[in-house]
């Protein structure tokens, strides 16, 4: 059975009777995936949410097309021959795209409708966001705010009360006889300059194990397609008590979205920022499972001092990550995130705490970050169409 909260009112209804109409007919709309799974997800949960009719379109590169996309030029050269057929006329009147690789190949499609498709980008751009119609973003890219850049609190998500319904429907049988209250567990990997280990793993379930026997409940944990193996083998070979563990594999179906229905309360590694927009979605309490230590914490302040020397004190040592945070401090902007802004947010506006400390007080306010970009996009497209007329 679904928590209470899913009878609150918490999901907002996605905006199909709200939208303003654009034409007699639907606009023709291409969902430009990504070869990042993140990414193609957020995609998707606009593609979605429009609830227009869309194509998906899943291009193979060469292996030119990242420096392509650095170069910041308007082109199709990056897309692999075998790919070429998905681009033809007729041109979507809307294209929705992320990742760095789909960036030329966004701006080609819209030079080559004549400058009839509407580009809709969501994270960050390399060229001038001049050149997009939308760049819909999240406080970790640090984009300067002008007329065409939307920020939301958290990323595009697809979490609606219908899908987690389904999903608890699908695996009661799995999570039924587990005490309550259920504490899911999401687990990400190595981001920037945060690691997550075989210590890391080891500390992490050792702690959580720990916080679900204090409370007689039950540990739903998942790891996703990041988590390091190391990590895996050390988290299940550690976690005690009340539990069920599904860790990801490729192709395989995962209890995911159950496990987020069926939760009482959820701990999210730092890490994956999409991850954690998930777990906001179900308005349920959300707490963050620190993997940094010391001043290099994830929730240390920002602007205050960091001390080199605390990555001794780190769990696991990764020197790609300790290049990460150097080039945050002396390199451009565009080359990093700087995921403690988004805590910040979310902190401010009540939506997450820290793992093993109070949670926020008073009720989880729901997300309207998907609704938000709806609403603008729908804008941008009437606009559209009436200027046709």
């Amino acid at each position: 059975m679904l928590p209470p909260v899913f009878a609150t009112g918490c999901f907002l209804a996605r905006l199909e009777d709200k939208r303003t109409s654009v034409a007699a007919s639907p606009p023709r709309v291409w969902a430009l995936l990504s070869h990042r799974a993140g990414e193609s997800s957020q995609i998707l949960a606009l593609a979605e949410a429009l609830a227009w009719p869309y194509e998906r379109k899943v291009m193979h590169y060469r292996w030119s097309a990242g420096a392509i996309g650095l170069i910041r030029v308007s082109a199709s050269a990056g897309v692999a021959a075998r790919s070429r057929a998905e681009l033809e006329p007729p041109w979507p009147d809307l294209l929705i795209t992320s990742g760095l690789r789909n960036e030329p190949v966004a701006r080609w499609i819209a030079a080559e409708s004549g400058g009839a498709t509407r580009v809709v980008f969501i994270g960050r751009t390399w060229a001038p966001v001049e050149h997009f119609d939308l760049l819909v973003t999240t406080p970790q890219y640090r984009v300067t705010p002008a007329p065409r850049v939307l920020e939301n609190s958290t990323t595009l998500q697809a979490v609606t009360v219908e899908k987690l319904k389904r999903a608890e429907s699908e695996w009661h049988s799995r999570l039924a006889n587990l005490p309550r209250p259920h504490i899911g567990v999401i687990v990400g990997g190595n981001s920037g300059p945060y690691t997550l280990g075989a210590n890391g793993g080891r500390r992490l379930a050792a702690e959580v194990s720990r916080y679900a026997q204090k409370l007689n409940g039950s540990l739903l944990v998942t790891t996703s397609s990041r988590t390091s193996k190391e990590a895996v083998a050390e988290i299940e070979s550690n976690l005690t008590g009340n539990y069920d563990f599904f860790p990801w594999r490729k192709n395989t179906p995962n209890p995911y979205f159950a496990y987020l229905a069926s939760a009482d309360e959820l701990v999210v590694t730092g890490d994956s920022i999409a991850m954690l927009s998930e777990a906001c979605a179900t308005c349920k309490p959300v707490s963050v499972y620190d993997l940094g230590r010391a001043t290099l914490a994830m929730r240390h302040e920002r602007g205050r001092r960091e001390k080199p020397g605390d990555w001794l004190r780190q769990d696991d040592f990764r020197l790609s990550a300790m290049t990460y945070w150097l080039l945050m401090k002396i390199g451009p902007r565009r080359l990093s995130r700087e995921l403690r802004i988004v805590y910040e947010r979310l902190l401010a506006e009540g939506r997450m705490g820290w793992f093993a400390e109070p949670p926020p007080a008073g009720p989880v306010p729901p997300l309207a970050d998907v609704e938000r970009t709806v609403a603008r996009v729908s804008a941008m497209m009437s606009e559209r169409h009436c200027d046709r007329d």
